[in-house]
């Protein structure tokens, strides 16, 4: 037999029996705070969503909260690395140039230097040498 008004829900039915147990000069009070949560959440969720998108258009630097650690690098003092100019571009040394005596062979402008290969180091294990003429 239908009676042509939709069945109530469970939290529906929940929600109202709790409500029926207050008194009545404290229901409308918190239905108005349930309604704000409600408003309250909805509100500052747009809010975040904005945010969000703000700050996916235009990024910016977030400075260090005072009494924080920072990074490492911002105790490097005389070792950070120097500031470079725009308009110079100095090689900086790298690690090959303290190389010593164990640096590869400078090229001149004549052409490519031969490197010995392990076969300079044979000694009397190398084959013979042979000449263009035998």
């Amino acid at each position: 037999m239908e009676t042509g008004q939709p069945q109530a829900s469970i939290a529906k039915n929940i929600f109202e029996g709790i409500v029926s147990f207050l008194p009545d000069w404290l229901q409308i009070p918190i239905l108005c705070l349930i309604i704000l949560l409600v408003v309250l959440g909805w509100v500052s969720s747009i809010r975040k969503k904005i945010a969000r998108r703000r700050a996916a258009r235009n990024p910016q630097p977030v400075p260090v909260a005072p009494g924080s650690q920072g990074s490492g690098a911002d105790y490097l003092g005389q070792y950070a690395p120097a500031q470079q100019s725009p308009q110079a571009a100095v090689q900086q040394p790298s690690g090959a140039d303290y190389l010593g005596q164990y640096a590869p062979a400078q090229q001149g402008p004549q052409g490519v230097a031969q490197q010995p290969s392990g076969a300079h180091y044979l000694g009397s294990y190398a084959p013979q040498q042979r000449r263009d003429g035998d």
